[in-house]
């Protein structure tokens, strides 16, 4: 109907209900409430009318953008008027891909979330939608076809369908200047609670967040630059009310403390939207014997013949400025790049700490030297008077000072998910990382390093400490994943020869966790216990950041698979899974090439550390809370180097193999290193470790005497040893005499934990404890119940399989009834010839619990 209809049709209605009032008598209820409806639903008509022709005519720029706006130029022109806030979105950004990353800028105290940590990223895409409006799409890179030209792209799209997160009418239009452009109002859309831009459900769950406030949430600043548009928003939620339940109930996540006291939490956001390259980064193909963090989406080719995935590695873009230059490069030359790595480092950063947060970014320009660049990385610190920048700008990468109490420091990057070039990093500095790389040292270094026993460290050794965690970091941001492995590579003997550390370190990854030179001893002379950038590092870095301008992702492929081969011939250069679960060359906190000799040698440096605790932690006037910190910090590195040792029981060499690699990709640890392992925790753990017993620590902390501590030890380490998944590996590597068996492993164990027994002599309170401990846990074996028993398949990145074992249909149960019945006849003969009261009656419960399970009708 058209609109001039509808007028005189809402005219001749309003002439109608005139009569009808002037005409009293005939005047009916039932007739007014009729001509009421009536007008109700023309005038609805003549809304949505007006509404349709105000959306199909959006106004010309110069009529709409008055005089009264404050505007910006940018990626996205930006204008304010009075209350509202305008994007001009320009034709050419349509159907581009953009990154939009979301940190706080300001959070809520007490919710262990800081200012610069990231939110939320995700790519969105503008585009022309119906009746004169923009769409706002978020996409999600899931699946892609190679060349768009070919049939099966359609099937690809049809799969493809991206959420719409926003509709906006077209306001206005700008088609006078050669750079088209449309007007749309953002107001509410960033004044809201849209998922994409604010804090995800989860997030909201864990912090108790409930109904977003829109009255007390706004647009605070928008800014927009060339490649960038930054939004400074303030969002307030009201907190789910707390409830009072007569029992405890389980509860997740937590309060923040302002959402107790006022109802409400209010938080500060910025959301960075960063314009991709029309042209992705080519990409490099992920392989599993480097350690990179990658990238990966199903891809669905004209002539395949299966789906397949394309996984690629996270690196940033490093090009040569100039033709000249690349030539030079070709030549062996070292060149600058176009546009280089720079970190800044946070203003909130106290003045002593800065040169050293900035040193461990510098210390990687070694690395890239390898891979044919010079000053290609660099740390700078923040301009603070230069107005133009914002530290959570997304142009800028910067180490951001956290103040918190964790004990952590994080190297997150942010990629364009199509390519994997990354974009910019935020590293989080936690305060008191410091405290954490302090206890590490004194523990691990104190037996060498002099400068270690105190309580607070002297500014260059916490400086130190500070730059070799940054440059760990900052590792990450270039892409590189933990290689647990490095320090396997390093004999055990060279970790205290000091030329040899001189020159090689002592582990050749500073991506490993291989914290400090455990394992060298006093009469060593090494002073250099740090970690540093190493050989993994260097050839790591090459292999990434190569630049390759006229070759194919295939052909680049082929090149750097060569070279791999190659280095493989090096095992300083070879990469380790943080995620293994049996390969015992990867794994955290450890070193060298062999568990039982590093660490026994670590114990040998905890029996000189532990006495000198009181005296290295004294402060008059203060309690023994510092003792009682470092006495546990002891407790936990012996634990780690029982874990160290452990994981070569049931062990499975697992080494990343290509066809074209002569060698295997698994391989059992071993027998002899496995018993190796076993007359390891023998002599150091079941025979009890009286050292960690040090009476005059344990008067000062704890109301206990250690025996509980001890057990506990044992126990744990006992626990590990009969676990499912080791028992499975045990069986399925034990298939002859050649491999450990689980049979071995009973048998090696009981001829420590036992044999006290046979001399009649009475078994302190450790022993026994220990040997009730071990009869448990074979009791369990009886019906062991099943096992989750996980692989990484080869080629992964990330994933994990796991395989459920049912225990009870192997010799596991059949391998514990045996060895029960021998212990009951050991027991048997050992209780004549005991003439201790104690280790009688000991003796006599567990011979009760073994004869009760084996034979429970009797």
């Amino acid at each position: 109907m058209k609109l001039k209809k509808l007028l005189l049709l809402f005219s001749l209605i309003l002439t109608t209900v005139s009569f009808a009032q002037a005409q009293k008598k005939k005047d009916k209820k039932e007739d007014q409430k009729k001509v009421d409806k009536a007008v109700d639903a023309v005038a609805d008509a003549v809304k949505d009318k007006l509404k349709d022709e105000k959306k199909k005519s959006p106004k010309a720029f110069k009529d709409f953008i008055d005089d009264s706006a404050v505007s910006q130029k940018g990626m996205i022109s930006v204008h304010r008027m009075s209350d509202k806030w305008y994007f001009e979105i320009p034709d050419s950004l349509l159907n581009r891909d953009i990154m939009a990353v979301t940190r706080y800028s300001k959070a809520a105290a007490g919710g262990n979330v800081y200012g610069g940590q990231e939110v939320k990223r995700q790519m969105i895409r503008w585009e022309k939608g119906f009746d004169n409006s923009l769409l706002l799409r978020s996409v999600t890179v899931v699946m892609a076809s190679p060349d768009s030209t070919k049939p099966i792209s359609q099937a690809v799209k049809n799969s493809n369908s991206d959420p719409i997160i926003g509709v906006f009418d077209i306001k206005a239009q700008k088609s006078e200047d050669s750079e088209k452009s449309s007007v749309i109002d953002v107001t509410e859309f960033f004044n809201g609670d849209n998922q994409t831009f604010s804090l995800s459900p989860i997030l909201k769950q864990y912090h108790k967040l409930a109904a977003f406030k829109k009255e007390s949430s706004f647009i605070q600043k928008i800014n927009s630059y060339t490649n960038n548009t930054e939004i400074r928003t303030i969002k307030t939620f009201a907190v789910v009310t707390p409830t009072v339940t007569a029992t405890p109930t389980p509860s997740i996540g937590q309060y923040y403390p302002s959402g107790y006291d006022a109802g409400v939490v209010t938080m500060e956001l910025n959301t960075s939207l960063v314009l991709l390259p029309k042209v992705p980064m080519k990409k490099r193909i992920f392989d599993n014997r480097v350690g990179y963090f990658a990238n990966q989406y199903a891809v669905f080719g004209e002539e395949s013949q299966k789906s397949d995935y394309e996984i690629f590695a996270v690196r940033w873009r490093l090009e040569p400025k100039t033709e000249e230059d690349l030539k030079r490069q070709k030549n062996g030359e070292l060149i600058e790049p176009k546009k280089p790595i720079v970190f800044y480092i946070d203003p909130a950063t106290p003045d002593k700490w800065r040169k050293f947060l900035k040193a461990g970014v510098d210390d990687w320009q070694i690395a890239f030297e390898k891979a044919g660049w010079k000053n290609a990385i660099r740390g700078e610190y923040w301009p603070e008077k230069d107005t133009t920048m914002s530290l959570e700008d997304a142009r800028f990468s910067v180490i951001r000072y956290l103040a918190s109490d964790v004990q952590n420091a994080s190297g997150p990057n942010v990629h364009d998910p199509r390519s994997g070039e990354i974009l910019e990093s935020h590293i989080s500095w936690y305060h008191n990382v410091m405290r954490l790389v302090r206890n590490w040292y004194i523990i691990q270094g104190a037996a060498v390093d002099s400068a270690a026993r105190t309580k607070t460290f002297d500014d260059e050794l916490m400086g130190q400490l500070v730059r070799f965690v940054s440059s760990h970091e900052v590792g990450h941001t270039l892409g590189l994943r933990h290689n647990m492995g490095a320090s396997s590579a390093t004999p055990v003997e060279k970790l205290r020869d000091k030329v040899w550390i001189q020159k090689n370190g002592h582990t050749s990854s500073i991506m490993d966790y291989a914290r400090f030179n455990y394992v060298a001893q006093p009469e060593d002379g090494i002073t250099n216990l740090f970690p540093r950038i190493g050989d993994y590092d260097e050839w790591a870095i090459k292999w990434g950041y190569s630049y390759f301008p006229d070759k194919s992702e295939k052909e680049i492929k082929t090149i750097l698979n060569n070279w791999t081969k190659e280095a493989y011939k090096n095992s300083r250069l070879h990469y380790g899974t943080e995620n293994s679960p049996y390969d015992p060359r990867y794994q955290t906190e450890d070193l060298g090439d062999n568990a039982m000799k590093a660490s026994e040698y670590g114990i040998k440096n905890l029996q000189r550390i532990l006495p000198n605790l009181v005296k290295w932690s004294t402060e008059d006037g203060e309690s023994y809370k510092e003792l009682d910190e470092l006495y546990n910090n002891v407790i936990t590195q012996y634990r780690r180097y029982l874990g160290h040792v452990i994981k070569n029981i049931g062990g499975v060499y697992d080494t990343p193999t290509t066809y074209d690699m002569d060698n295997v990709v698994f391989a059992t640890v071993p027998k002899s290193t496995q018993r190796e392992a076993v007359k390891f925790l023998n002599t150091q753990l079941f025979t009890t470790p009286t050292w960690l017993l040090d009476q005059n620590i344990l008067r000062k902390i704890k109301p206990e005497t250690g025996v509980e501590a001890i057990k506990s030890l044992q126990e744990y380490a006992l626990t590990s040893l009969f676990s499912g998944d080791r028992a499975a590996r045990l069986m399925e590597t034990g298939i002859s005499s050649k491999f450990y068996t689980e049979d071995d492993l009973f048998t090696d164990l009981e001829s420590n934990i036992w044999t006290g027994i046979k001399s009649g002599q009475p078994l302190d309170i450790y022993q026994r404890n220990l040997q009730k401990v071990y009869i448990e846990k074979m009791i369990n074996l009886l019906k062991p119940g099943k096992a989750n028993v996980q692989s990484i398949p080869p080629g992964t990145v990330y994933a994990s399989s796991t395989r459920v074992v049912e225990l009870e249909k192997t010799d596991l149960p059949s391998i514990a009834r045996g060895h029960l019945e021998i212990l009951k006849s050991s027991i048997q003969k050992a209780i004549p010839v005991q003439t201790d009261k104690i280790t009688r009656y000991h003796l006599k419960d567990v011979l009760q619990r073994i004869t009760l399970v084996l034979n429970p009708n009797n």
